[in-house]
């Protein structure tokens, strides 16, 4: 079995939910304290063992670009001033992974950003992280779902369980228990309407995809929301040669939303080796307020 080490980032979304902050800056930009939110997704990848990273970008994504080159008068400067424990960070993040860019030219769906990957990933598996979700954990969630798929041998995806209210806004996934957080997908649906859930299990940032899912998004017609959804090959695939879904384990941040930004920030905050402690006593104190 080929080992999955390419991933693909999906980062060509405009962020119309995180306005006015996102007109100039791209969402994944966003800060989580000190780090945008596409740094804690390439570590995460890195961390999982993925070597080959494509970023898939769109117009204005250049900050992104940059912020994983390198900066030379930056370094210089650091490096004058003696800051090298920022020098160090600053130079890491440039030795993450091998990352290049494509740009989706037309913001069709994520279906349609994922099959802008094909002649990186070739015919080998690759990993899947939504730009939108920060998911941060002792075991990487991307790492859990590529063991998943080299135990079972199919696509994976990674799932949570969501509210009976908010299963509308993702998928559902119909899913049968295999062991421990282990389950069999046999279909999903993507945003269902009343009465169409399978269940509250719904794919949350996170997948592991063989190559055959190119030749399947080859034919994927627009579908919710008149956009070519990842989701709609993926049932096929699931139908067809079925997938697991991986309950993964981690806490997760919709970037997309100004309340998992704010929640992604505080929270990271108070795990902060620098300001964590002071962080926290601040919350004290101003929760006497509340």
């Amino acid at each position: 079995m080929a080992k999955v080490r390419k991933a693909v980032i999906p980062a060509a979304g405009l962020g119309t939910r995180v306005l006015p902050a996102t007109k100039s800056m791209p969402k994944e930009m966003l800060p989580i304290v000190d780090k945008p939110a596409i740094q804690y997704i390439v570590e995460e990848a890195a961390r999982s063992g993925i070597e080959d990273i494509l970023i898939i970008t769109n117009r204005g994504k250049g900050l992104l670009e940059d912020h994983f080159d390198h900066a030379p008068e930056l370094e210089q400067r650091l490096e004058q001033t003696g800051k090298w424990t920022v020098l160090e960070e600053v130079r890491r993040i440039t030795q993450l992974a091998n990352i290049t860019y494509v740009r989706q030219k037309e913001t069709k769906g994520l279906g349609h950003a994922v099959y802008c990957a094909r002649r990186f990933v070739g015919d080998e598996p690759f990993a899947v992280l939504y730009g939108d979700d920060v998911i941060v954990g002792e075991d990487p969630a991307c790492g859990q779902l590529i063991r998943a798929y080299e135990t079972f041998g199919n696509g994976v995806v990674g799932v949570r369980e969501v509210s009976p209210e908010d299963i509308s806004k993702y998928s559902s996934l119909k899913v049968s228990p295999i062991r421990d957080n282990y389950f069999a997908c046999t279909d999903m649906i993507e945003k269902p309407g009343p009465g169409e859930a399978f269940s509250l299990y719904s794919i949350l940032g996170r997948c592991v995809l063989p190559p055959e899912i190119f030749r399947i998004l080859e034919h994927t017609q627009p579908g919710a929301g008149g956009e070519i959804q990842l989701t709609d090959a993926m049932r096929e695939l699931a139908r067809r040669d079925g997938m697991t879904a991986v309950a993964f384990t981690g806490t997760r941040y919709d970037m997309g939303s100004k309340l998992g930004v704010m929640q992604a920030g505080v929270e990271n905050a108070l795990r902060h080796p620098e300001i964590g402690e002071a962080f926290r006593a601040y919350l004290k104190e101003l929760a006497k307020q509340l």
